[in-house]
């Protein structure tokens, strides 16, 4: 009995390092992966001066919380100011749940662990997890020349040595602090998510509270993504440029469906698009957002120009009711319908928030942005921003209905006796 404690305790031991070398590998792999893929699929693998893999540590340091800034420059012709702010939230999921499953994987073995324990596996990972992204941010740095052709621009800028030239360089200090609250973060919510994970003894009472809401509406979340991969494979076999509409699906893919997801129970963003979006973009959103000019765009303003879109309300109604049964199903049966609407509504309007705030889009470009998309004009701006309280606050009452509703259609489904929390809270 005496070693337990010592072999459990891992801060600082080797095996604790070892962990978190494997997961940090995990996660960064995963990115790496996915992003070069879609980088490929959009046609940054003909980028000159050898720029791919420095763009493609840009993306991944983007994804993984980090800041990239944006320059151009046109010599004495003119200046070419660009901007970005973008998180690549495929390349940002796909590193989270590589990541998360390496953390969680070595604690599913008991329902309590001590603060030092769990501290103890968490300091090595961050510290492993700050020491890769800073090595990524060293190597997103590029500058390179964009060709003008043979245009009248383009002669000018020869005569007088103005040739446009766009750069990006990671912001080191910027990355590693919003790198350290992105691993946090994930670490937080991989032990919210997961019910096998131990807790500190004295917050296991609220595991009944807190994690089947949180692992539902993380369920919710991934089914939006897996339903929009389905509709980017459809769309790429049938309606061709199929390498542009993967790169969508491996870089941006959530950013779309969940916003969907917001839009389909009432939410709205401001838009505003001017130029060539760096991706392709379903006609209808490229219309509606070009329309928008920096107004609200809801679910009505894509009804109005295709009605189909109010299909988007009846994908989110029937998914969240479904989210709204699984949290109660997980949960312990005594739980009550209303106690079930608080929770779901809370864990939601959390959820929505986090959309809102990782999906919004502020790109403004003179050139181009890091080789993504063709140039043909000098001059462009992206903005996508949630409406946040309207968006937040329909996220929290469309939860508290999914979730009371969901309360009294699982009671039949709850088998007699069973109730589904830690055995340390069974035996307290």
């Amino acid at each position: 009995m005496s070693q337990t404690p010592r072999s459990a305790s891992s801060g600082g031991s080797a095996r604790a390092w070892r962990d978190a070398l494997v997961t940090v590998v995990a996660g960064f792999a995963a990115m790496i992966a996915v992003a070069a893929a879609g980088l490929a699929c959009a046609g940054a693998g003909d980028l000159p001066e050898g720029a791919f893999p420095h763009v493609l540590a840009a993306v991944v340091v983007m994804a993984a919380g980090g800041t990239v800034e944006v320059s151009g420059d046109a010599g004495l012709l003119a200046g070419a100011d660009a901007s970005l702010s973008v998180l690549p939230l495929s390349v940002s999921l796909a590193g989270a749940l590589a990541a998360g499953y390496c953390f969680l994987r070595p604690l599913h073995n008991r329902a309590v662990a001590g603060p030092p324990e769990l501290l103890g596996r968490a300091v090595p990972l961050v510290v492993l997890w700050l020491l890769a992204l800073t090595g990524a941010a060293a190597l997103a740095r590029q500058d390179f020349g964009i060709s003008t052709g043979d245009s009248t621009l383009g002669v000018i800028g020869e005569l007088l040595d103005s040739a446009p030239k766009v750069g990006f360089r990671a912001d080191v200090p910027a990355t590693l602090l919003f790198g350290l609250v992105w691993i946090l973060g994930l670490l937080l919510i991989a032990l919210l998510v997961s019910r096998r994970a131990p807790l500190p003894a004295g917050l296991v009472r609220f595991h009944t509270a807190v994690r089947p809401a949180a692992f539902a509406t993380t369920l919710l979340l991934l089914a939006y993504v897996a339903i929009g991969v389905v509709v980017g494979l459809v769309v790429a076999a049938t309606q061709g440029d199929a390498g542009r509409t993967l790169a969508v699906v491996l870089l941006g893919l959530p950013n779309l469906v969940w916003i969907a997801l917001t839009l389909g129970f009432g939410g709205a963003w401001e838009a505003r698009v001017e130029g060539a979006f760096g991706l392709p973009m379903p006609p209808l959103l490229d219309e509606v957002l070009r329309d928008a000019d920096g107004g609200p765009v809801d679910v009505a303003s894509f009804a109005a120009r295709d009605p189909r879109a109010w299909w988007l309300v009846v994908v989110a109604a029937v998914l969240l009711l479904a989210t709204g049964v699984l949290a109660a199903v997980r949960s312990p049966a005594h739980v009550r319908p209303w106690q079930h609407a608080l929770h779901l509504g809370a864990a939601l309007a959390l959820a929505t928030l986090a959309v809102c705030l990782l999906s919004r889009v502020q790109a403004q470009y003179g050139l181009s942005l890091l080789g993504i998309g063709e140039v043909d004009a000098l001059g462009g701006e992206v903005l996508l921003d949630p409406v946040l309280w309207r968006t937040v606050g329909l996220g929290l009452l469309w939860g508290a209905v999914a979730g009371f509703l969901g309360g009294l259609l699982a009671r039949p489904l709850h088998r007699r006796g069973r109730v589904d929390e830690p055995a340390a809270v069974r035996r307290g």
